[in-house]
């Protein structure tokens, strides 16, 4: 029999959950072996001092996640447990962008044959990573998420929601939320990082007078993050940055440097200058967020963290069960735009 739950008056899941959280742990560490006959209802309601509701709700969970069995007369009973030497993974991610997809292949990739991977996206929605989580949070040995979520969030509700993993199960990308209990983290410091790559390049920054930030039209808390690191930089250098939030409304100002936060925004930019005799990397610079193989042919100066390296970084916490909380790295990559 197992020891009395301790309930935490302060945990928001409902107290089946509780109870079916427990027996799924001790199952799956072997303290319940296959075959190992569970208290009957009636015994789990005087022991735990709960409702016959919640008990049958909390075998019911336990049923539906494949941990245990009933037969009729014989009462509930521990299921014979499909162990596999692979760990299963589930990887959650804000949305699948061509970085995102990096993360994630170089993070299946450093695993290799150690681990089964699946994804799932849930489009900066917080009430869409509840669903996900709902599903599946049982069946996985870890989840690692990006937590990225649309503008307006309420920050109390996202943190509740991920909450709901079990913070030996979490790793966390990308970007770090505090008061999260999180063991494995790989983030990336949108301040401190931003400011930093910036300021490396002030030597081609000084060849223009003006500075604007082209802002995506669909934000989301990662493009306001790197807005206010932008405006960081531009408090602690003295320099005046401006906000445009649509790209399709500017006419290209000589002697100003843009800051490009969308690569669909890029592609607009470049287009509006084609009709204009102003030349880039002379007259105007451009610097792109986050690289990729055709910025580099475009020759665009690029500030971005290493996302195949976040990925390959997860994968070694998880592999040699390290519990480190890692910045990831970011640079600037000077090229013929600025």
């Amino acid at each position: 029999m197992l020891d009395p739950i301790s309930f935490d008056p302060k945990n928001k899941k409902s107290i089946y959950i509780q109870i079916a959280e427990i027996y799924i742990s001790k199952i799956e560490q072997g303290i319940l072996p296959q075959d190992t006959l569970l208290p009957s209802v009636r015994e789990l309601k005087k022991q735990y001092n709960v409702s016959k509701d919640t008990v049958e709700r909390a075998y019911s969970e336990l049923k539906k996640r494949g941990y245990i069995n009933s037969a009729l007369g014989k009462g509930y009973f521990v299921c014979s447990i499909n162990r596999s030497d692979k760990l299963k993974i589930l990887c959650i991610l804000n949305n699948f962008s061509l970085f995102k997809q990096r993360i994630y292949y170089s993070f299946k990739n450093a695993l290799g044959s150690k681990a089964d991977v699946e994804f799932q996206v849930y489009n900066y929605n917080p009430f869409t990573l509840k669903g996900i989580l709902e599903n599946n949070l049982w069946q996985f040995n870890y989840i690692v998420v990006t937590p990225i979520f649309e503008s307006g969030s309420d920050l109390a509700t996202c943190k509740s929601i991920l909450k709901l993993i079990p913070e030996s199960k979490l790793v966390i990308l990308d970007k770090f939320i505090p008061d999260i209990p999180c063991h494995k983290a790989v983030v990336q410091d949108f301040y401190t990082d931003i400011t930093g790559a910036l300021i490396n390049a002030e030597s081609l920054l000084s060849k223009y007078q003006y500075r604007a930030v082209i802002l995506p039209r669909n934000s989301n808390q990662l493009t306001e993050m790197i807005e206010d690191g932008l405006m960081k930089f531009g408090k602690e250098t003295n320099q005046k940055i401006k906000s445009i939030h649509n790209v399709l409304n500017i006419k290209p100002t000589k002697g100003t440097t843009y800051i490009v936060l969308s690569d669909e925004d890029l592609v607009i930019l470049l287009l509006k200058l084609k009709g204009t005799d102003l030349k880039i990397g002379v007259d105007i610079g451009i610097i792109s967020y986050n690289e990729s193989e055709l910025k580099d042919l475009l020759d665009i100066t690029v500030i971005s963290t290493d996302f195949k390296k976040m990925g390959e970084t997860a994968a070694d916490l998880i592999l040699n069960n390290k519990n480190e909380l890692i910045k990831n790295p970011f640079r600037i990559i000077k090229r013929g735009s600025l």
